[in-house]
């Protein structure tokens, strides 16, 4: 009675599948996308910069504190901790260290403050009472080798001037400037300009006074306050190596230069504070170049409710307004993944309804008939896009794409068991409405049975927990809410997309032709099928 009723009021229902259409196209628009969700991988880093020119031995007293404070959180498993290097840049220095830590097995974890998310906020509140320390808690990348952190990786460039303290002030700005965006919970980078060092002079003019080679002095800097090579000897069966440097007593302080003498022409000793002078300057530890040029990279999340598309375009709209001339941009890691693959799912979208409309022109012989199954597959869509839009959690990333690809296969299966049936009564001389609603009929138990044999299937999927769970969790619901629509609403729209697609095609005296070709009862082809 339903389909009767679908195919007298057609027009209506086509309305409605239009409306369906438009409402998908709408709820892609809006529909936060990304890329690959950040996953519960059982682990964490703990990053953290103490003030510039930090002693070593300050800053593995703040990294033990901090660890006192991990063995209270009951979801981490255990930890390592390296003084020296900042894992996010990957720099050695004396003022960083970094905190590895396991997480314990997800079954252990089940309160949500103890997964990844609430754990990362928990212990950024945690260790904020260090307040002379830059610290940031972040999660591995998904696809490890692709950046150092989850979120996005925006690379700051400087591609004319030479000026240091003014790309740490534009990069201060523009750090600043996002972090007023709601779409970022926090940007944050650790370049800095601001390390105090020592800027080193010789005197040339003195030295070739004194005659002493510039070279001479050079290797003497490099051997007392760096080190150097001399050769290697053996002694029962083991080899040694044989470096020269100046003691750690006489190589802590800049004024141990008076202690250090170089040879002159005339073979007298020349002590170097003789000819040299220093003075105290800020500089950038770390200098590090992306396509040539300078670069700063700056790391963040995405604000709850918010995706990692959401977050770039944010990035792309601050830079357009705050960068000054002479600085660009460029996205690394997953970011730059992501927008290098965004033209690429159009492609595979269109590609895939082609070859569905080609194997679909082969089975019926026919250019028409396969619309009225490629036109069930916009119902899957809704259905996907707004189950994915009623769970805020979920973005549209490329789990919910693979997804979708699945469904244009299953939306078109349920069609073509009602169409491939209509088709071959209507060839054999059945009225073209008759054989669409005894289709539908007679297909209706098997569309149901392997729906929900199908959706039981995917169950697992969308209940998922533990490792992986975000990606399976978005393919399994994308596919419930897409399965589910084009399942229990194509019922009623594919008979009458069939109808009307096939008066077109065949038109009305083709239509009287077949009936009066094979003048037969409508009983005759009610036949086994």
């Amino acid at each position: 009675m339903g389909v009767k009723k679908s195919i007298r009021w057609s027009r209506y229902v086509m309305i409605i599948l239009l409306c369906i259409c438009v409402g998908a196209v709408m709820l892609f628009r809006t529909k936060p996308s990304g890329f690959i969700p950040t996953e519960d991988e059982g682990r964490v880093y703990i990053t953290f910069d103490l003030p510039e020119s930090a002693s070593t031995e300050r800053t593995v007293s703040v990294m033990s504190q901090m660890m006192k404070i991990l063995d209270s959180v009951p979801a981490i498993g255990h930890y390592a901790a390296l003084g020296g290097l900042n894992v996010v840049n990957f720099a050695t220095k004396s003022n960083s260290a970094t905190i590895f830590c396991q997480l314990k097995p997800w079954d252990q974890r089940k309160k949500k403050s103890d997964q990844i998310f609430g754990l990362v906020a928990q212990l950024q509140q945690k260790l904020s009472r260090f307040k002379e320390a830059n610290v940031v808690v972040i999660p591995p990348p998904a696809i490890p080798g692709l950046g150092q952190t989850a979120g996005f990786s925006f690379v700051l460039q400087q591609r004319s001037g030479t000026d240091i303290k003014q790309f740490e002030s534009v990069l201060q700005r523009f750090t600043a400037a996002i972090n007023q965006r709601p779409e970022i919970a926090r940007g944050f980078s650790f370049f800095t300009a601001r390390t105090p060092g020592y800027q080193l002079e010789i005197d040339r003019e003195k030295a070739k006074k004194l005659g002493v080679q510039i070279s001479d002095i050079a290797t003497a800097l490099q051997t007392y306050m760096g080190s150097a090579y001399i050769n290697d000897f053996t002694v029962y069966g083991r080899n040694f190596r044989v470096v020269t440097q100046a003691d750690s007593t006489y190589r802590g302080s800049i004024s141990d230069l008076g202690q250090y003498y170089v040879r002159n022409q005339a073979g007298g000793m020349v002590p170097l504070s003789t000819l040299t002078s220093y003075k105290v300057i800020e500089s950038a530890p770390v200098i590090s170049h992306y396509n040539l040029f300078r670069s700063a990279e700056i790391n963040g999340t995405p604000a709850p409710g918010y995706s990692s598309g959401d977050a770039i375009r944010a990035l792309q709209e601050v830079a357009a307004q705050v960068l000054p001339e002479g600085y660009g941009y460029e996205f690394s890691g997953l970011s730059r993944e992501e927008l290098l693959s965004g033209s690429k799912t159009v492609y595979i979208f269109a590609l895939s309804i082609i070859f569905v409309f080609l194997f679909l022109a082969a089975l019926y012989e026919s250019w028409s008939v396969p619309f009225s199954v490629l036109l069930a597959v916009p119902i899957g869509m809704f259905g996907a896009i707004l189950t994915l839009t009623l769970l805020p959690n979920l973005t549209n990333n490329v789990y919910a794409q693979i997804g979708m690809i699945t469904l244009i296969g299953l939306a078109a299966k349920n069609a073509i068991l009602i169409v491939e049936y209509a088709k071959e009564r209507v060839d054999r001389g059945m009225e073209l409405v008759t054989a669409s609603v005894e289709a539908a009929k007679l297909r209706l138990r098997p569309i149901i049975m392997t729906s929900l044999a199908f959706l039981l299937g995917i169950m697992p999927l969308v209940l998922a927990s533990g490792a992986g769970a975000e990606a399976r969790k978005t393919m399994g619901w994308t596919v419930l809410g897409g399965m589910f629509t084009a399942t229990f609403l194509a019922i009623f729209i594919v008979p009458v997309l069939f109808v009307i697609i096939t008066r077109f095609a065949y038109g009305k005296e083709k239509l009287a032709k077949l009936r009066e070709s094979y003048n037969i009862s409508g009983d005759d082809v009610h036949g086994p099928v």
